[in-house]
């Protein structure tokens, strides 16, 4: 799902987010203008701001981690021209950028002014584009295999959105049979399906860094549902989680079995991730980004603990290798790697354009509202920087993904 223009499944709903803003702006909703506030651990950011630069009317700030992102993702965000563009460095987690947004949401008067849209999967948009490759691998697997009357996904989730979107695919009637939430070391998710226990903890820095995400916001949805569409239960829920840091469900109890009849997980760790992405480049000549590779070893996990899969399992590849060298050249030797797609290529000799922002939302929402109302080059030293860095760097060594070959391949079979 990574042959956009970012090389990240994303693209899939953002290209389309981008254009309906644009249309519905066209027709004088929300007085022709909209500020779209986001955050992103990697591939959000870039996916959105390439889905929504040089649109009329529509101004686009994104928030992101300063160290937290990989330097590709960096690059794709900070590169691009576009004057309605602006990429925001925040000295802190994916979590404290999200908060930031979610506390931009709760303030009507700032909200109103500057005209505020969501961009992350906190819009409903995003989430309900994705429910379209659910739909399409099913039939494309099910014309090769006619036998089956069901398939399994294992997707590679962070904010819940991807896997979220399976869930009413599900709902809406397609024949999905088992869904699993793959996670990385930041395994809250993973904790709450086997523990009942959605505890916050501290973020990891892992190699698949998109998935470094202690918070779920897309996981208040299916809440909501798994109370049985009860708003009161679901306030009293988040209420206890922003107090305490804890959700805990009773093992044993009707709720976490229904939770687990939705859902599977699994959690893989560096050294898994790693080792799927070696394997499979060595027995099947596929090179893995690190997260895919999650998705994968979460099948296997899933496997060995003793459920009989009954039917294919598609797992979904998020993120085009080559954004990820370093991560993967650990696995298969920097020495193998590929040359990266062109647009990757170039990127590390492009000029950049980022701000850098303290981690307090009051600062960043002073921030948005020069940005619209005017611009500014630079404010004071002690709130918000901005920072030109023109400086270039060595072209990057990188990988190239079979996934046209995929396509090739379902093509193909198709026709047969």
């Amino acid at each position: 799902m990574f042959h956009g223009p970012t090389f990240a499944f994303k693209d899939v709903a953002l290209q389309m987010l981008g254009n309906f803003f644009e249309y519905f702006l066209s027709t004088g909703s929300n007085d022709g203008k909209l500020t779209v506030l986001g955050a992103t651990s990697g591939d959000t950011g870039s996916a959105a701001i390439y889905g929504l630069r040089g649109k009329k009317g529509v101004n686009c700030v994104i928030l992101y981690p300063t160290g937290r992102v990989s330097p590709i993702q960096e690059r794709q965000m900070t590169t691009v021209p576009d004057a309605n563009v602006h990429c925001v460095s925040v000295a802190g987690t994916f979590d404290d950028c999200q908060d930031i947004v979610k506390s931009s949401f709760n303030d009507p008067a700032f909200r109103e002014r500057v005209k505020l849209g969501a961009v992350n999967s906190i819009n409903w948009c995003r989430v309900l584009a994705q429910t379209t490759y659910y739909f399409w691998s099913y039939f494309r697997v099910t014309d090769m295999n006619s036998e089956l009357k069901e398939v399994h996904y294992s997707v590679p989730t962070g904010n819940f959105g991807d896997v979220l979107a399976g869930y009413y695919a599900k709902r809406m009637g397609l024949p999905v049979g088992r869904l699993i939430v793959a996670t990385n070391e930041n395994d809250i998710l993973h904790r709450f399906f086997t523990e009942g226990k959605y505890h916050r903890r501290s973020i990891n820095k892992t190699i698949s860094p998109s998935m470094d995400i202690c918070v779920s916001s897309n996981f208040e949805r299916y809440l909501y549902h798994l109370t049985g569409d009860d708003p009161v239960k679901l306030k009293e829920w988040m209420d206890t989680f922003e107090r305490t840091g804890e959700l805990t469900l009773e093992e044993g109890s009707e709720l976490m079995k229904k939770a687990r009849t939705d859902f599977g997980s699994a959690r893989a760790d560096t050294s898994q991730t790693l080792d799927v992405i070696r394997r499979y480049n060595d027995d099947h000549e596929y090179l893995l980004c690190p997260h895919s590779a999650v998705g994968v070893a979460a099948v296997e996990v899933d496997t060995d603990e003793g459920r009989e899969m009954k039917a294919a399992t598609v797992c979904l590849a998020t993120a085009h290798p080559a954004k990820f060298p370093d991560a993967v050249g650990d696995a298969v030797g920097q020495e193998n790697l590929p040359p990266p797609p062109k647009q990757l290529g170039e990127l590390f000799g492009m000029e950049t354009r980022s701000d850098e922002c303290p981690n307090e939302g009051d600062r960043v929402r002073e921030y948005v509202i020069a940005k619209v109302e005017g611009g500014i080059s630079v404010v004071k030293k002690d709130e918000c920087v901005m920072c030109n860095n023109t400086k270039k760097a060595l072209v990057m060594g990188a990988v190239v993904a079979a996934g046209a070959v995929v396509v090739a391949a379902l093509t193909k079979s198709k026709k047969k």
